[in-house]
């Protein structure tokens, strides 16, 4: 199964138009391109694997929405195409949830 990119709609607005705006190594605000609202994705295990998994390809660009995994830390968060959250890298289902929110 070939996974999608991350896609995470605005809590603000609903908008997708949303990017990473920092780095693994400091944290993970995102930016809506829409209304300018602020927030950090995170995620929490959800329970069970997937296993035969591919990334997708292209490879997520680094302005592209990520978040890290709750299980690995690897930040290759995906989706699959029915909308399930997984990490790539170990095949964990995640939960993803939004924190630190600031309306622009």
């Amino acid at each position: 199964m070939t996974l999608l990119k991350l896609e995470i709609a605005c809590p603000g607005c609903g908008s997708k138009q949303v990017f990473y705006t920092c780095n693994p190594g400091c944290c993970y605000n995102h930016v809506c391109g829409d209304c300018g609202t602020t927030f950090e994705p995170v995620t929490r295990k959800a329970g069970g694997a997937l296993t035969g998994i591919t990334p997708p390809e292209p490879p997520a660009d680094a302005s592209d929405p990520t978040a890290a995994c709750a299980r690995c830390d690897s930040n290759l968060v995906c989706m699959t195409d029915e909308g399930a959250v997984v990490c790539a890298s170990c095949g964990a289902l995640l939960v993803l949830e939004l924190t630190e929110v600031h309306s622009g």
